[in-house]
């Protein structure tokens, strides 16, 4: 049974390996424990589209790939975050927004283009950014194996681990709530714990103006 309010709608983005993905399901099983109805979702996402772009992502490159994601996020918005929001579900998403200012940039697509494409979607209530110093990335990285092109670049976990922290200061701009947590110092087991503490109470979010996000005090790419 929903409650009537809508339900939050959390991100996290991050490096490759820095966990995203075991803190996703460790934050759900945390808020349905604590009595709320929770839902894991991941982008690209489960559609279609999204496993066309997880299949093909070696295959396609800048402003090409970079609408692809972004449609499938404006589907995977329509049809199943919203919905579950609006039915009181909270909803934690593996990778979103940060994300595509992260790895399409470096990818050479400009921060304003994809600001631009991005303009209208629905901002989380809290956009969590897992980090960690680039040798632990890349160690990490070593041991599971490099896994799209991105991240077989030597210099990757350090541009990358770079590149989120300006888009920090990007969203903290736009009115985004963000917790930032250094996966190289805080336990796996503590890291979703931190993170139920901190999301905020049950807010609905208005998509802020994306096209004026570089002037409030982030470098352009």
């Amino acid at each position: 049974m929903t409650s009537g309010r809508p339900g939050r709608f959390i991100t996290v983005d991050g490096p490759g390996g820095v966990g995203k993905s075991t803190t996703v399901t460790a934050l759900v099983q945390i808020l349905v424990n604590r009595g709320e109805q929770a839902h894991a979702t991941t982008e690209p996402s489960r559609s279609t589209l999204g496993q066309f772009i997880r299949k093909n992502a070696d295959d396609y490159s800048g402003a090409a790939l970079a609408c692809l994601v972004v449609g499938d996020r404006h589907h995977h918005l329509a049809h199943e975050v919203v919905p579950r929001l609006e039915s009181g579900i909270t909803v934690v998403s593996d990778r979103y927004l940060a994300s595509t200012l992260v790895v399409q940039a470096l990818d050479g697509v400009p921060r304003q283009y994809l600001l631009d494409l991005n303009a209208g979607i629905r901002m989380p209530d809290l956009a969590v950014i897992l980090n960690a110093d680039p040798d632990s990335i890349a160690a990490r990285i070593a041991v599971r194996g490099a896994t799209h092109r991105f991240n077989r670049a030597p210099d990757f976990p350090a541009r990358e681990s770079a590149l989120y922290a300006e888009v920090v200061v990007i969203l903290r701009g736009m009115g985004v709530p963000v917790l930032v947590i250094d996966t190289s110092t805080t336990p796996s087991g503590v890291i979703a714990e931190q993170i139920a503490a901190y999301a905020p109470g049950r807010l609905g979010s208005v998509a802020p103006d994306l096209k004026s996000a570089r002037t409030q005090g982030a470098p352009p790419s």
